[in-house]
């Protein structure tokens, strides 16, 4: 009875054994078995912020007195706004429509007069609505300014001003999302999630699935170039992206009523780029992976950190830089501002290029990687 036990036991030492063995030969599993925890761990032990901090704001102060002057410092004093600068209503209206401002401040110019004369004069701010995530709790902070931000200058003659009523009134403008509806944040956000998910693991896996029924010999032995071959695979996946993408639209405009206020035409060109990108990701990996597996465990260790840090799921503007940077590399994050951008703001190719630019290079990159790795896979 020991002896059959003894040898049971050395049979199962010799199959961990032989497994040990298998992980130490496929390196790129092992690493992944490492790696995705170790990023979680820090992504979400670092990265991802719920409460977003120092957010870019400007100042349209047609007063520029002394009140008006104490009422910006408490505001910066929250730790919620950054002021980056002072400029005129029209040039605030472009800032927040291009994403470049979270929010504006705008003084009338008899504030400080008004105020004096106990008449609740009204704080005016125009705050980018669209992440309604961004925006809460530094909302917060502001509707609380009327009673804390004025506390040491109203004194004297003027101290009975702060005795009942607050001395002046916050007067909130949500743009692009008035009710704060966290679907048109989220929604359009899922063509970008989806294509990148879908689409990196259907390419990755098909260029795999080649290698391994051994049918990628008899394509190599074509007069079929590198460049013809990648063009064939992706092609009929660009169909296949576009029509997520309209399921998408269409669930997003009957089942949830996200607004579209731009030009449709010019977010079909933007999916095209963004659906380019992503099978670009996919055709690289299907030259590193051994196997459909392989692609599969690289296909989540790419959409991890895009869901993460490109501002889907958190606040992109909460991270810490180090995490932006990063996001800042990834298509889906300039994509995410791109369609946002189009559905909710009516953004024009004008003040979408450098989004679009930055995914034209993230493309060149991963298309030169492609067919460096695809020639290597052939010699």
């Amino acid at each position: 009875m020991l002896r059959t036990i003894s040898r049971s036991w050395g049979r199962i030492f010799a199959v961990l054994l032989k497994e040990f063995v298998q992980l130490r030969r496929e390196r790129l599993t092992f690493a992944m078995l490492l790696g995705v925890p170790i990023m979680q761990l820090v992504l979400f032990g670092y990265a991802i912020n719920g409460d977003p901090r120092q957010l870019p704001t400007v100042v349209v102060a047609l007063d520029d007195g002394p009140l008006v002057r104490s009422i910006v410092r408490a505001a910066q004093n929250t730790d919620y706004f950054h002021v980056v600068g002072s400029v005129s209503d029209s040039e605030a209206e472009q800032l927040l429509a291009s994403g470049k401002v979270q929010f504006a401040l705008l003084f009338p110019a008899d504030f400080s007069r008004r105020l004096l004369r106990g008449e609740r004069p009204p704080l005016v701010v125009y705050a980018d609505a669209s992440d309604p995530a961004a925006t809460g709790p530094a909302v917060a902070a502001l509707l609380a300014l009327p009673g804390l931000a004025l506390g040491h200058d109203l004194h004297g003659a003027v101290a009975h001003l702060r005795a009942g009523t607050t001395p002046f009134e916050v007067r909130l403008h949500r743009r692009y999302n008035p009710e704060g509806f966290t679907a048109y944040n989220v929604v359009p956000g899922l063509m970008g999630v989806i294509l990148t998910m879908t689409l990196v693991m259907m390419t990755s896996m098909a260029m795999t699935r080649e290698r391994e029924r051994g049918t990628l010999e008899n394509l190599l032995a074509t007069p079929v170039r590198p460049l013809e071959m990648m063009a064939g695979k992706i092609l009929p996946y660009v169909l296949i992206g576009y029509g997520q993408v309209l399921l998408i639209y269409l669930a997003s405009r009957l089942l949830f009523d996200v607004p579209m206020v731009g030009s449709f035409a010019l977010l079909t060109a933007m999916v095209l780029l963004f659906i380019t990108a992503t099978l670009a990701v996919g055709f690289t990996f299907s030259t590193i992976a051994r196997s459909q597996a392989q692609s599969m465990q690289m296909t989540v260790f790419y959409f991890l950190p895009n869901v993460l840090l490109s501002g889907f799921m958190f606040p992109f503007r909460g991270m810490p830089r180090w995490a932006q940077i990063i996001g800042e590399v990834l298509p889906l994050t300039h994509f995410l501002r791109i369609v946002r951008a189009i559905m909710l703001k009516g953004s024009a190719f004008s003040s979408l290029w450098p989004e679009a630019a930055a995914i034209g290079a993230f493309i060149a990159v991963m298309g030169v990687i492609a067919m460096l790795r695809y020639r290597q896979t052939i010699d």
